[in-house]
Order: structure tokens, then sequence, then C-alpha cells
């Protein structure tokens, strides 16, 4: 859920969906790629797919779950979706919005009936809203009146900004499709998203110019920019009658939805958003540390860094309890899977940030293949409790006896395990099956990498 969020506000957890399975989910969804992906398609599905297989030799289950994921396997979570019953306008917007949100584009638009479009639109309206944030050549005195008048904007038919210099700057230049589609939207979805962009718009322009300095700000900072989207998506589940009332009326838990994948992001991107002059990570964290925050990727501070480190992600892990609360309550199942991925794909991120000196040193990814079978496996609670289970035993595991946030750490993780189940075990481990099966594993793999490349070229004669 909430992969629409702040850095910038609408990245995941997991951008190592994004390569070869970008394509693939665009496939999926619409039938055929779009027309500016199929000069890239024969290349980045060649590569990636043997860099897949590559990473995920010591993890035989990715591997097959790659190879069925690449079958039809996508189509359990990524049906396909129905382009001709739409008008041009809602076309286009589902166009802005595999531009835009990369990896779940296609989750989003596996959600069921009306409740697609009414995310669809959310999220672009919250893209351009964040575009007019990100945009640093707009001056301050014009962007937050912009930012604080923004949910206005929805219900004036021409308005448009055709001066930012984002990648992402299609959604201002060309808001009166957006902004038509939102008009379109039932009474009770207009509210929410205009009651949220608003809410948004005013957080944002109030940290522009402040810097996030107590563990309280940081709170404050998140719900802005990603509490308040597991608010409002929380609400629109409700309005949707998909799920019931209290699913939209407890705010405390949707706000922690956002906030854990939002922490989670912060986190991961240090060492980018430092060399890009972005500040997320609070003062009174790294303060306790270093003299500056970007000290902290020096090798002399190591020790003190994964301090720093493994503190926010202590921070992160308490709101994992209310998720498995939040999760537990759903009862649709395109709801379910929209919610739960990015979840469990965030719980993975941290475990593979908690104590990692590359997190000050370059990109802490998940694989693609343990990415795919996050998103095959998270499709009930039961899987979801033992997919979060497994991760924060791998963290316990990580806890350095000399950690100054050990006792908090290891209190947190004794919630999170009590509120999880084992019931079914999922091990990394090869089983006799598994061994018995390598050969038959590496001719799929072989096939998964062939299949590939031959669709590759295949598109690029089209």
């Amino acid at each position: 859920m909430f992969f629409f969020l702040k850095k910038s506000v609408l990245q995941l957890s997991c951008d190592s969906f994004v390569g070869s399975l970008n394509v693939m989910t665009v496939i999926v969804s619409s039938g055929k790629p779009p027309q500016h992906t199929r000069g890239l398609t024969k290349l980045r599905l060649n590569i990636c797919a043997r860099m897949d297989i590559l990473k995920s030799l010591g993890h035989p289950e990715e591997i097959f779950n790659l190879f069925r994921f690449k079958m039809g396997g996508c189509r359990a979570v990524m049906p396909k979706l129905d382009y001709d019953s739409m008008s041009q306008t809602l076309r286009t917007c589902y166009v802005y919005l595999n531009q835009t949100s990369r990896s779940f584009a296609a989750v989003i638009q596996a959600l069921d009936g009306e409740l697609r479009h009414a995310v669809c639109i959310f999220y672009l309206v919250l893209r351009a809203l964040d575009t007019v944030e990100d945009d640093m050549t707009i001056p301050l005195d014009k962007k937050v009146p912009m930012l604080t008048h923004f949910h206005t904007y929805l219900y004036q038919e021409d308005w448009c900004f055709t001066e930012s210099q984002e990648k992402d700057r299609q959604v201002l230049a060309d808001f009166p499709t957006i902004s038509l589609e939102f008009r379109n939207l039932a009474l009770v979805y207009r509210e929410v998203i205009s009651d949220i962009c608003h809410h948004m718009g005013v957080g944002m322009a109030e940290f522009l110019e402040k810097k996030v300095g107590s563990m309280k700000e940081w709170d404050q900072y998140c719900h802005y920019v990603a509490g308040l989207v597991g608010i409002g998506l929380s609400r629109l589940f409700s309005a949707s009658q998909l799920e019931d009332p209290e699913v939209g009326q407890d705010t405390e838990l949707a706000n922690s939805m956002g906030l854990f994948l939002q922490k989670t992001n912060i986190i991961r991107d240090y060492l980018e958003d430092t060399k890009e002059g972005r500040a997320f990570w609070p003062q009174e964290a790294w303060s306790q540390f270093a003299g500056r925050l970007e000290d902290l990727a020096q090798p002399d501070k190591l020790e003190s860094a994964l301090s720093c480190l493994n503190l926010l992600v202590t921070d992160a892990l308490r709101h994992v309890p209310d998720v498995i609360a939040y999760l537990s309550r759903l009862h649709n199942q395109s709801v379910f899977n929209f919610c739960a991925i990015p979840q469990v794909m965030a719980i993975a991120t941290l475990s593979s940030c908690y104590n990692n000196p590359m997190v000050f040193q370059g990109v802490v990814k998940i694989r693609k293949g343990q990415a795919v079978t996050l998103m095959m496996e998270a499709t009930n609670m039961q899987a979801v409790q033992t997919i979060i289970f497994q991760y924060s035993q791998e963290i316990l595991q990580k806890v350095s006896l000399t950690d100054p946030s050990r006792d908090k750490t290891l209190h947190i993780l004794a919630v999170i395990q009590g509120k999880s189940t084992m019931s079914q075990s999922r091990t990394h481990h090869l089983s006799p099956m598994y061994l018995s099966a390598a050969m038959l594993l590496a001719v799929l793999s072989w096939q998964y990498i062939s299949t590939a490349a031959a669709q590759a070229q295949g598109t690029g004669d089209v």
C-alpha cells in the first residue's frame, strides 16, 4: 500500500522492481508495450533477465518464481486492464500513471471497480503536487501559494503549469486532463482527494524552509508526505464500500502504513539524498553521532554511521504492529494486494539496510527475484505475517551486542514477532526437492532468458 510517497513523494521501497519487470508490467497491463518503450525492450529484457538469474542463484525459489511470473503468474496480481471502455482522457491518465509510477502502476490498475479510477486520479493529483514541490526552479514566493492552493486547481478547468523543469512535468502541463477526470469521479471520492491534497500542500509548504530536526518533526514530515496518503487511500477504500467504514476512520493505523514506507525510503536513500543536498534524516538522530549529516559517509565514521542507521531502522519498525493490525482488517483481495505488497517489500528492504555499510557507500536494493517472490506470496494475512516474522528474525540476527539502540531494537522485534505467526515456514535452504530439481531449474532459467530475448526481438520488429 501507499507507494506514491515522498522521496520523491512517489518512490517505493522496491526500486529493484523497475528494470525489465517495469517493461513487463506495462505489457501485461495494456496488452502491448507503449511506443516509447519499444526501442529499449530488447536490451533491457535481455540483460536484466540474465542479471536476475545470477543474483538469485543462491535462492532457487526466486529463480522458479521469476520464471513463473514471466510465464503468466503476474496475471494473478496484475490482471489486464480494459482500455477500450475508457474515454480518451481517462486512457491518457493511465498513460501518465504508467509513465510516472514505475513498478507498481499495474497494482493500482488491479484494484476492483470504480476504486481503480479514483486511486489512479488520486495518484496523479499528488504526483503533480509533488512535482511542484520538487522543482527547484520555482521561486519560493511562487511555490508556497501554489502548494497551499493546489487543491483549488482541481475545479479550475483550464489551470496548468508549463514552466516546470522536472521529469514528470507532463502531469502539470496537461493538468486539465487530470482535473477533468477528477471532476468525473463520484462526490465521495472527490471530497477525499481534494481534502488530502489541501493538507499535503500545506504541509509541504511548511517544510520548504524547515529542516527535519527532532524525531517528532520526522514523524510530522512523514505524515504530511506519506501518512496523509495512507489516510486518503483508506478513506477511498471505505467510500468504495469494498472495505468497512472503520478502515477509513482509523487514521492512526492508516498513518502508520504511510510512515513505515516513507521512513524505509528515507533510510535507504541516505547517500543519494546527501549527494543532491537533501536532508531527510532527523537531526536529533544523526547529531548524536556526527557533526554533519554528510559526515556519516566518511569511512572513519562507519561505526557511528551504523549506530545512527540502526536507531532509525528501529524507529521505523515501531510502525509494523500497526501495519499488521491494518492489513488484518481488509476483506477485498485487490485492496489487500495493493496494501500488502509494498509493506512486505519495505520490511525486506529494512532488513537489507540494518547494520549495512552499503547504505553509506552505494545503493541497497532487494533482489528482483526476491521482490517477485514477495509479490506472489503476499496475498493473504497468514502469508504476510510469516514474511514479517522471517525478516524480523533476519534483523534480530544482525543486532550487535554493542549497538546503542540494542534494547529498543530487541523490544520492538519481540512485539512484532508476537503479532506474527510462523504457521507455514518460508525457508531459503536447499531441500532435497530443490537438489533433485537442480538441472530442471537450470533449464527453466535458460528458457526464461531465451523467451525474454525472443519476445524482445519480436517487440523490436513491431
